[in-house]
């Protein structure tokens, strides 16, 4: 690992492939010697999920393969990853023909790749002739589209010819049968100077006699507005664009991964492999307790499924929880055993509850709260952590038979769990889960707090001699006693590598989950400029890099899953602005503004029913304004000292 005379662990960047364009980036091959290149990026639909795949040779001429997932559309029963799916290469396109002769028009060199939540290339001009083509899911239909426009360049009219495609194809499923369609009919065209021609090439599956029909147009506008409401809803405001745009790429891919299956409307995490299901991890405790401060309806509806689901399997015999629940509900995932998912739920759902301000709903999933915390008392060992025969990495990696990831977990879901009690009156169980924290936070100390690697820092289970990821797990949940030493050994050449934080020192598979996870905790501990630097690296590397503009994972082909963009989002919620639900209507705020920023701000916050938005402003002599501007009402201005804690509280609706 090369180093740096700033940072000795922070590598040295590699040069920019893509730019900021608009409200989105550009990669302009033409401009730059790194040439051959391919890359691939998802994008999903209520009903569909398409992962396109692009590759440009050194003479700029683009291949491209879209594999199109519909989740709710199985082939086999109780089969977790059987959906239905398909890849639609170059075949798939209509020929072009000039003066009668097929021309490559759409082979032509490419001049610019464009994404801002619709992805767009666009050719060279063949003969005076350009095209620009997008490709984009619908987002209620199953289908995806790619929308080809073609634009007469020169001073004369163009006839041109667009060959027709006619695929169909049957498979039997467990629905029944399903029809596939690849559709584009034969047009002559004769452009004129100076406009334009649409043309629409549409990949579609329904059940046998459902198929519907797509208005590529409309697709495309509701497409745009649906990109529109995720990435502009919650708002990032600082001097730093890039990750401004990280921030609303985030907020739209883990709010676009909706799918309406058995369970309802799910959040899933997506990636070509995990559809129409969901995970105590990804969607209870990474989404869950972002979707009520982005504030749009199905985000909620998704997570209150989630909830729903997951608390029917909680029983009187306090057996383990699944950790999933597959194949629209059908198939319910215990192979690991407990992974903690209990505190999983406790945890992101209490933190959940707190940001919506809804009692109501609070009151419907008390019961699975409250079971949730029983639950870890019961496992909680003779050395006083939370035992689990795993972790979220699903024996990928040694985990003990209690691990600092699930006991840390569980102390910030007992933490949470108490200010949900609080509100609802429930006095008793709020003071018994806050002793239960305290006493857990104690024994996290005792049993994991270890010099690791010559790191005073944690061991990640009893016996564990190597650094490991997720010793960033009791930053993000106010366990601060070794913040440092652990800061340390996060960012050290052990365990911080190109892609952000490995899993275990000395092994090279890595998940941004990690990351951002630990970029937020560091931030909570007050390190911002160290947390400022690696932040701005990786989110310029994920944004602009080789292969964009979402969190990924090593597995998986590093494809772009939606919970771990949720947790790159909480790293500015909870890390840089530091907000913390303590009640239906109060947060605290512990602001981290970096040096050399004015002020920063958060817009558009919908929690506790109402929606605000955050400014924090610097003052003369280490003083920080903390603005709370709701959209009605008046404004609230606390002044604090820089690193000190606001507390916010708001009238009841």
């Amino acid at each position: 690992m090369s180093t740096s005379k700033r940072n000795p662990s922070l590598p040295v960047p590699t040069p920019n492939r893509w730019s900021l364009d608009g409200a989105g980036i550009i990669w302009e091959p033409g401009k730059g010697p790194r040439v051959g290149h391919e890359d691939h990026l998802e994008m999903s639909g209520r009903q569909v999920s398409v992962i396109v795949r692009f590759a440009l040779a050194r003479n700029r001429w683009l291949n491209l393969e879209r594999r199109v997932y519909w989740p709710n559309l199985r082939g086999r029963a109780n089969d977790e990853r059987g959906y239905l799916t398909r890849s639609f290469g170059d075949a798939f396109e209509p020929a072009v023909l000039i003066d009668g002769v097929e021309e490559r028009v759409a082979k032509t060199r490419v001049r610019s790749v464009r994404f801002d939540g619709v992805l767009t290339f666009e050719h060279e001009p063949f003969a005076g002739l350009q095209l620009v083509r997008q490709l984009f899911p619908s987002v209620d239909k199953p289908a995806v589209v790619e929308r080809w426009t073609f634009r007469n360049l020169t001073r004369k009219p163009l006839p041109f010819t667009l060959g027709a495609v006619n695929w169909r194809q049957t498979s039997s499923g467990v629905g029944g049968d399903y029809e596939l369609e690849v559709n584009h009919r034969r047009r002559r065209v004769r452009l004129e100077p100076g406009r334009e021609f649409v043309t629409s090439i549409v990949f579609a599956a329904a059940r046998r006699g459902r198929m519907e029909t797509i208005k590529p147009g409309r697709s495309l506008a509701d497409r745009r507005q649906r990109v529109a409401a995720l990435s502009g809803s919650l708002r990032l405001e600082t001097p730093d664009p890039v990750l401004n745009r990280c921030f609303a790429f985030a907020c739209l891919r883990t709010g676009e991964s909706l799918f309406d299956t058995k369970m309802g409307l799910v959040h899933s995490p997506g990636g070509g492999g995990f559809y129409a299901g969901i995970w105590a991890n990804d969607q209870i405790e990474y989404a869950a307790p972002l979707f009520p401060f982005i504030g749009q309806g199905d985000l909620i509806t998704a997570a209150l499924n989630a909830f729903r689901v997951f608390a029917g399997a909680m029983k009187p015999g306090y057996r383990p929880i699944p950790s999933s629940f597959e194949v629209e509900g059908d198939v319910r995932w215990t192979h690991c055993g407990d992974r903690g998912d209990a505190a999983m739920y406790l945890y992101g759902g209490s933190r959940f509850l707190l940001a919506l301000g809804d009692r109501q709903t609070a009151r419907k999933l008390w019961p699975a709260l409250a079971w949730c915390a029983e639950f870890c008392r019961r496992k909680t060992n003779r050395m006083g952590v939370i035992a689990s025969d795993t972790d979220e990495l699903e024996g990928r990696f040694p985990a003990g038979k209690a691990n600092l990831s699930t006991s840390s977990i569980a102390y910030g879901g007992y933490q949470a769990g108490a200010a949900v009690a609080r509100e609802l009156g429930k006095f008793a169980e709020a003071d018994e889960w806050e002793s239960r924290a305290e006493r857990l936070g104690v024994a996290i100390e005792r049993h994991f707090g270890a010099v690791v690697e010559g790191f005073p820092t944690y061991r990640y289970f009893a016996g564990c001699d190597v650094l490991r990821a997720w010793i960033c797990a009791p930053l993000t949940v106010g366990l601060l006693r070794r913040a440092t030493g652990t800061i340390r050994a996060l960012f050290s050449p052990r365990l911080w590598t190109a892609d952000g934080v490995a899993t275990e020192a000395g092994k090279r598979m890595f998940w941004d989950r990690a990351t951002v996870y630990a970029l937020r905790g560091v931030l909570a501990a007050g390190e911002t400029a160290k947390a400022m630097k690696f932040l701005a690296e990786f989110s310029r590397r994920r944004l602009l890099g080789d292969h964009v503009p979402y969190m990924i994972e090593e597995e998986n082909e590093q494809n772009h899953l939606a919970a771990e963009s949720a947790l790159y989002a909480r790293v500015f919620t909870e890390g840089l602005f530091g907000m913390v639900p303590t009640g239906f209507t109060s947060l605290t705020c512990r602001p981290r503004l970096p040096r050399g920023w004015p002020s920063m701000a958060l817009r558009g916050i919908a929690a506790f029913g109402r929606t605000f938005d955050l400014i924090i402003k610097r003052l003369p002599g280490r003083m920080l304004d903390v603005e709370v501007c709701p959209t009605r009402g008046r404004a609230i201005t606390l002044r604090i000292r820089d690193g000190a804690t606001a507390v916010l509280e708001f009238q009841p609706n």
